[in-house]
């Protein structure tokens, strides 16, 4: 089966309803019934619970709880030098933006511009740059951690479509990371301006930064942004900048210059948070 036909009973799901069915359940204080929905999820998809700060499933009181779990001293050592893994996951794409395009998957690319939700100008500062595309499947840790120190500029919500961010879906939906729903983040760094994006789906409840808590709901169907440059929000290499209830995609901008990923990173890769990710020189 073709990956447009395998992602076509998408299209026709009530993809807004189930997201807030799935909201609504991952919040639920249900006391047993949770815990053996934590259980049955754990062993489901393998999640290594000797990594949580707390390994025990009953101590998380919703699935949300749970599913944003805090990781243990140590978990995640931090590279040296570089630019930092965000989060744990798979490596969907990373590479040259072409002019102002960002590649998908074969036969679909993307505009930075469409990516931060129209912005022209900010998609401009990253015309011939590079970016990076890391999917988060359901058994991975979904915290969101700073690549590099950064002080925040702009945070901007995105409203759009919540299909699956799955590898099949990104080869299916043309346009995929720039329609769905989105958070765009973007920060001033010691190496220019650099944005993170946090890429909603399926029965991703809501998505949130640790500045500003949750960012959605609300959905009001219209961009939202906020500015911060009367205040002094940095955020420090490798600390947490947000998180997943449910678990989607980020991708990253970086302009034009002399960045150089990990040579072992290709497409397909598994990647944890704090490994090397790219250098600046």
């Amino acid at each position: 089966m073709s990956d447009r036909l395998a992602v076509l009973p998408q299209y026709l799901l009530p993809k807004q309803a189930l997201t807030q069915l799935a909201g609504a359940f991952a919040q639920h204080r249900g006391g047993a019934l949770t815990t053996a929905v934590i259980r049955r999820f754990i062993a489901r998809y393998g999640v290594d619970m000797a990594e949580a700060a707390n390994p025990d499933p009953a101590a998380y009181a919703s699935f949300n709880d749970f599913f944003t779990r805090a990781l243990r001293d140590g978990a995640r050592p931090l590279a040296a030098q570089g630019l930092l893994c965000p989060v744990d996951g798979a490596i969907s794409q990373f590479g040259p933006v072409q002019g102002d395009q960002v590649f998908q998957a074969k036969g679909h690319a993307y505009s930075t511009t469409a990516l931060v939700g129209g912005d022209a100008a900010l998609a401009a500062r990253f015309q011939d740059g590079h970016f990076a595309t890391l999917y988060l499947s359901p058994r991975d840790y979904h915290r969101i951690h700073m690549p590099c120190a950064g002080r925040l500029r702009r945070m901007i919500h995105v409203p759009g479509d919540l299909f699956s961010v799955n590898p099949t879906t990104a080869r299916g939906v043309p346009g995929l990371f720039a329609r769905n729903e989105r958070v765009v983040c973007v920060f001033d760094t010691d190496a220019g301006p650099f944005v993170l994006v946090l890429v909603g789906a399926t029965i991703v409840g809501s998505m949130a930064t640790v500045w500003h808590g949750v960012v959605n709901p609300p959905r009001p169907g219209e961009v939202r942004e906020w500015a911060y440059d009367d205040q002094d929000i940095r955020l420090a290499r490798g600390a947490e900048m947000g998180r997943f209830l449910l678990g989607s995609t980020v991708v990253m901008l970086w302009p034009k210059g002399p960045l150089r990923f990990n040579p072992a990173w290709v497409p397909g890769r598994p990647i944890r948070m704090g490994e090397p990710m790219a250098g600046l020189a």
